[in-house]
């Protein structure tokens, strides 16, 4: 079965509003064009309490997480560390991840035309960056080579973690996607269906959406009002999603369920 997938962005800087989180709409982006979806989101604040107790369940569950933000190596960076109480096991320097930054490091010194120094106090804390729970495996970074890391809990739960900055966090979910979830791309794709209804209310609906997805167990039967849309005022949309086999014969029952209001239509929306 395809397993859930969840995202987890982290950082007071979301919180408070100082910068506006662009992961969530973009995951959700990458994974339809799969033919996957995302099953939850969290966002947190730097507090390695809240972050240790949300990764906690991510690693207990059965599924696959993305995580988002604070693997740096400034003291506001808890992800890392957070991982490691979560998972019980400790901190190591990962070879490949060292390789990686030393490596990165290097590149940088001769972008700068000066000397390349290792025991230079800056460049020994930058190795930090490599620092994760003792078993995780590797993220490869394209835009600067710091990588990011996944590991797995008892519970199967696996959570991928990368860095906030979109132009690194986006191209490497994608590669963790297609690299480690192939096999679910397409096979579970969902199709909505759905009609603007105007002049109608939700409690005189309810029954015949509970009969839908009573006749219909494969699918979701939803409402969507609104009362200030910029093109279609106020109005309902109401529809189905599911497989596509299954979405359309429920929306097939759905209109005909309609017919028995005197209801104003507007256009019908397929995703």
């Amino acid at each position: 079965m395809t397993p859930a997938f969840g995202l987890v962005v982290i950082g007071d800087e979301i919180m408070s509003g100082k910068r506006q989180d662009k992961h969530l709409p973009k995951v959700i982006a990458l994974m339809a064009a799969r033919g996957l979806s995302l099953s939850w989101a969290e966002y947190i604040g730097d507090s390695p309490e809240r972050i240790t107790a949300s990764l906690q369940r991510a690693f207990d569950s059965a599924d696959v997480v993305f995580s988002c933000g604070g693997i740096g190596a400034t003291p506001d960076d808890h992800t890392r560390q957070c991982a490691g109480r979560a998972l019980g096991v400790p901190m190591i320097l990962h070879p490949e991840a060292r390789a990686l930054i030393q490596e990165r490091m290097q590149d940088t010194a001769k972008e700068q035309g000066v000397a390349y120094e290792p025991e230079r106090a800056d460049n020994i804390h930058r190795l930090n960056m490599g620092v994760f729970p003792q078993g995780a495996t590797i993220i490869r970074n394209p835009y600067n080579k710091i990588p990011g890391f996944s590991c797995q809990g008892t519970g199967q739960g696996v959570v991928h973690f990368v860095p906030g900055f979109p132009v690194m966090a986006w191209p490497m979910i994608e590669s963790v996607l297609e690299t480690h979830y192939s096999q679910y791309f397409l096979q579970n794709a969902h199709l909505e269906m759905s009609v603007i209804i105007w002049g109608a209310m939700e409690a005189t609906l309810t029954p015949l959406m509970e009969s839908i997805e009573t006749a219909h167990p494969a699918v979701k039967v939803f409402s969507l009002p609104s009362v200030d849309h910029p093109q279609w005022g106020r109005h309902i949309e109401l529809g189905v999603k599911g497989v596509p086999d299954a979405a359309q014969a429920a929306y097939l029952d759905l209109r005909q369920g309609l017919t028995a209001f005197s209801l104003q239509y507007g256009p019908e929306l397929v995703r």
